[in-house]
């Protein structure tokens, strides 16, 4: 072994290797090592297609509520991980902080969600109160605030916000700090970094016995934990249970790093609710005078590493109409693409992978960051034969597609984020035009949804693309002929 982490030779034992060097690869991989495991990490250093640094990476799990989250018992018991998560990052960060050396990790505190006059009740309204609802549910603290009050606010009057609350407990971090921080505790444990991608899982008969790599290198290891994000998929596809578990595809995101013109930034992220099938409009302090902007979600069957100009665009122009105007004449820094792991049912995969020391923890959307401290110490507790600390067998990934709800139910939500994203862009038709487009999309995506599959009926975000894309219509169709061989 090198000095760097580094191995060599053809053949390496470890008790745990993990594919994927992101926020849950490296968490799973501290907790690990502290615990006196050989952890081997694999992945190249830039993370090409990770979500994680290209993540605005907000702790938040109320600020993520929608309606359609609520809707069902599955829904509901993510949120319910996600406060479990909540409540273990300040520990989490201190002892991160404690450990190691660098950038300051967190850059946030708390988050303002803004209702505008952009939004649409169908979406905007009813996210932004269903927040609130649930916020009060849970007894956790929460503030309004007056429009006006808003310091960095300054919307142009026609995006400008009409309420907002304050929620002083969730913050946010940075995402390349994190990374960093993570990584550097992770080898002070003892963990190694192997620097190349995870080409397929070794195995004999029911067993995995550890990873090859790009370059023809095995890794062998008692344990595989699979957390390559989007990229879990070329992995479970020299699996023989690949095709028993929920193909993963990729929702692509641009964000961009913005240094503000007079250098100033807000203490807090300020945010709108969840809409036009992303995670809503959010900035999010950074240091040096900069803000991080984000973010799009596009459903791609392959992850992807550049950003097409009307993502970039569109993001960039709603940041300065609806946030602060004089976004309008700052510097974009960076451009940043980044790739969620979502499953075809729209729910995590996470548990064991129906072979013998398999692993799977990916499919998690937009939540991995924030649930990687509750992830990481389940998981190495499973590993290690313990109690879990959470409650994960529903969203176990040898299953029959989860349903988020009936068919038309799922249409009527992917009606009102299209036609909200119609509203996002200001299009400019006659009044009377808006209702007869619902009208005509309405039954066109029904007939769609029965075109696509006679049962099953994907996210809503899924089933959108699926409309303009041949290649994710051939792998629903193909994963849902799958389900009901299995079934």
């Amino acid at each position: 072994m090198s000095a760097n982490g580094n191995t060599h030779g053809t053949a390496t034992g470890f008790d745990v290797v993990i594919a994927g060097n992101g926020v849950l690869g490296l968490s799973l991989a501290w907790v690990l090592a502290q615990r006196g495991q050989r952890v081997a990490v694999l992945g190249l250093p830039h993370r090409p297609w990770a979500g994680s640094a290209a993540a605005g990476a907000m702790l938040g799990c109320f600020g993520e509520v929608t309606t359609s989250l609520l809707a069902t018992e599955h829904g509901r018991a993510k949120l319910e991980l996600g406060i479990h998560a909540k409540d273990l990052w300040p520990q989490w960060l201190a002892e991160l902080e404690d450990g190691t050396e660098g950038a300051d990790i967190k850059t946030a505190e708390g988050t303002t969600v803004v209702l505008n006059t952009i939004g649409t009740a169908e979406i905007d309204d009813a996210n932004y109160n269903a927040i609130r609802a649930e916020l009060a549910r849970y007894d956790e603290p929460f503030e309004d605030v007056e429009p006006s009050d808003l310091d960095w606010v300054d919307a142009e009057p026609i995006s400008r916000p009409l309420k907002a609350f304050h929620i002083p407990g969730e913050h946010a971090v940075d995402a390349s700090a994190l990374l960093e921080r993570l990584e550097s505790a992770a080898v002070r444990a003892g963990a190694v970094l192997v620097p190349e991608f995870a080409a397929r899982v070794a195995y004999q008969g029911e067993r995995v016995t550890g990873v090859v790599t790009a370059s023809g290198r095995t890794i062998a290891a008692d344990q595989v934990t699979l957390a390559a994000g989007a990229r879990t998929q070329e992995l479970l596809d020299s699996l023989p249970v690949g095709p028993r578990i929920p193909r993963l595809v990729s929702g692509y995101g641009v964000s961009a790093l913005v240094k503000s013109v007079d250098g100033t930034t807000p203490d807090s992220v300020i945010r709108t609710p969840n809409r036009s099938f992303a995670c809503g409009l959010h900035v999010v302090p950074r240091g040096d005078g900069h803000v991080y902007l984000g973010a799009t979600n596009v459903i791609s069957v392959e992850p992807r590493d550049t950003a097409e100009m009307r993502d970039l665009v569109f993001l960039l122009q709603c940041a300065h109409r609806q946030v602060r105007r004089s976004l309008w004449n700052s510097d974009v820094t960076k451009v940043q693409v980044g790739n969620r792991p979502v499953s075809m049912d729209g729910f995590p995969l996470l548990g064991e992978g129906g072979m013998q020391g398999l692993w799977i923890m990916t499919g998690t959307y937009r939540d991995g960051l924030h649930l990687s401290p509750l992830l990481a110490r389940d998981f190495a507790a499973r590993i290690l034969g313990e109690r879990p600390q959470a409650d994960l067998d529903r969203f176990g990934p040898l299953r029959q597609p989860i349903r988020a709800g009936s068919r038309q139910e799922i249409v009527d939500l992917l009606i009102d984020h299209q036609m909200g994203i119609g509203y996002e862009q200001d299009w400019t038709i006659p009044v009377e035009w808006h209702q007869w487009i619902e009208m005509d999309l309405r039954p066109a995506t029904l007939a769609w949804a029965d075109e696509l599959d006679p049962e099953f009926t994907p996210p809503a975000e899924l089933l959108f693309a699926s409309r303009f894309d041949p290649e994710l219509v051939s792998l629903l169709r193909k994963y849902y002929a799958t389900c009901r061989e299995n079934s």
